[in-house]
This record gives structure tokens, C-alpha cells and sequence, in this order.
């Protein structure tokens, strides 16, 4: 019932974004989220491989790495299904990482190992490895997640770009605050993130790079992340085997991961 519930919040703040937030020239902000999110994943269940990658300062090879295979089970609400938000995620390298599994529903994140006897709940913002984030690997929906503000506009690259305030919907959702660039040129491809604290110190940058066709849209296949708090190296997440893949629901629940469903 709770859970319910929560999903219902979330969908009458989605709805409320969608009326509010807009400029003075009639650019819906909303719009402007949704379509910058369909560029970063499809709007339906689908599986991915990502590498994680540490890189110290001035070194061309990574010193560390981590391999993950993640089922995401998305959906926005459509011709009576229900709006889901679940992902699991398998880790497949180092060997000795094998058999560890991290399971999120909603906002909520999970982790299980062998040795456990039962899931253990983690936060979203613990550190996985170099400068990623558990809650990083897993992609989240801006549009979901925050309320959106658009401030401007400015140059990124040789493009133009909308500069967006994020601010958190719920106390759930990993980063408090975001300075969103997307590129106005049509595509709404993310060009950059800014992470910030509730007392607007930035916590890390994302920058989004190596865009290619997958899927068939323009998406990116690179994620640099950096910590402004570790500014001696950086992280790369590198996205790889993107497919649609619907998995049955109960593959998304803690008993599931106990039995060991692939």
C-alpha cells in the first residue's frame, strides 16, 4: 500500500511539472526532460552491459575495473500498465565479484551476496568504485525525479545548450540538486550534469560523450564522471550490449536474487 501510494506522489508530480514549469518564450521545460531521458534510455525494459573504469590523474590506463550487467524494468504509465521503476544489476568482473547482485526498486537499493543470507539495503550515494556511485550505474529518470526550471541558455562545445535546475522531488532521490546542459539543436542530447548538495556544494560532474546510434536514436555510450571532491583522476563508465529485454517481474524482487535467477 505504501509503495502504492509513493508511485501515485510521484505521478501527480510529474503531471503538476508538466503545467507548471515552462518559460516566458513557451518552451515546456517538461518536454525539454523527457526528451534529453528517451535519449539516455528507451521508455521500455531493456539490458545493458556497463564497464566502470578508475583513472588516476595523468595516467591513459585505467588502474581499476568493473564489469556489470544490468536488466533496467522502466516503464512510464500507458494503456493501463502501471508505471515501474526496478533494475537489477549483476556484477560479472573482477571473477571474484561473481554471484553479487545489487536490486533497486524505485529509490530503493539493495545488495546480496552469497555469503549474506538474506539482501542488505545500501545507500544509492555509497561508493562503488574510483568515483561511481552505486546509484550511478543505474539510470535514473530526470523527468520522475525532479522538478524542472529552465534558467537559460549558454555555449557547450560548439553547440548551444538549455541550462535546467533540477531540484529533488523526494528525500529518495540520490542528488539533491542538478545543473542540467542539453543541446537545443533538436536531438536534446545531455551534454553535462552537476551534482550538488542541499547547501549547493557540487558533489560531481557528468559529462556525457561518445554518442552513437543504439537503438535507433543517437545515445550516449560514455559517462565521465568526476568527484569535486577527488579532482585527482576521474571514472568512466562505458556502455556496451544495449538490447530490449523484458524479464518477468518477479525476476525484480529480493527472493528472486536469493535463489540465483540470471
Amino acid at each position: 500500500m505504501k509503495k502504492n501510494v509513493f508511485q501515485l506522489f510521484v505521478l501527480l508530480a510529474c503531471m503538476y511539472s508538466s503545467y507548471a514549469l515552462s518559460d516566458a518564450a513557451g518552451i515546456n521545460v517538461l518536454d525539454i526532460i523527457r526528451l534529453s531521458d528517451e535519449v539516455r534510455s528507451p521508455n521500455e525494459p531493456f539490458r545493458y552491459t556497463v564497464t566502470v573504469l578508475e583513472f588516476k590523474d595523468g595516467e591513459s590506463e585505467p588502474v581499476n575495473k568493473q564489469v556489470l550487467d544490468i536488466s533496467m524494468r522502466f516503464m512510464k504509465p500507458a494503456n493501463g500498465v502501471q508505471a515501474d521503476a526496478r533494475s537489477l544489476a549483476r556484477f560479472i568482473y573482477p571473477p571474484r565479484d561473481k554471484g553479487k547482485v545489487m536490486l533497486s526498486d524505485w529509490y530503493q537499493l539493495w545488495f546480496y551476496t552469497p555469503e549474506l543470507r538474506r539482501p542488505i539495503p545500501i545507500s544509492r550515494t555509497q561508493r562503488l568504485m574510483g568515483q561511481i556511485s552505486n546509484g550511478d550505474v543505474i539510470v535514473t529518470n530526470f523527468e520522475y525525479a525532479y522538478n524542472s526550471t529552465l534558467v537559460g541558455e549558454e555555449p557547450c562545445g560548439d553547440k548551444i545548450c538549455y541550462r535546467l535546475s533540477l531540484v529533488r522531488k523526494f528525500d529518495e532521490v540520490t542528488y539533491p540538486k542538478v545543473i542540467y546542459l542539453v543541446e537545443k539543436d533538436g536531438e536534446y542530447r545531455p551534454y553535462k550534469a552537476s551534482y550538488y548538495s542541499l547547501d549547493d556544494k557540487l558533489l560531481k560532474t557528468v559529462l556525457y560523450q561518445n554518442y552513437q546510434l543504439v537503438l535507433g536514436k543517437s545515445r550516449p555510450t560514455e559517462i565521465v564522471v568526476q568527484n569535486a571532491r577527488h579532482n585527482k583522476g576521474y571514472s568512466v563508465m562505458k556502455y556496451s550490449d544495449v538490447r530490449l529485454e523484458s524479464l518477468p517481474e518477479f525476476h525484480f524482487t529480493k527472493e528472486s536474487i536469493q535463489r540465483g535467477i540470471k
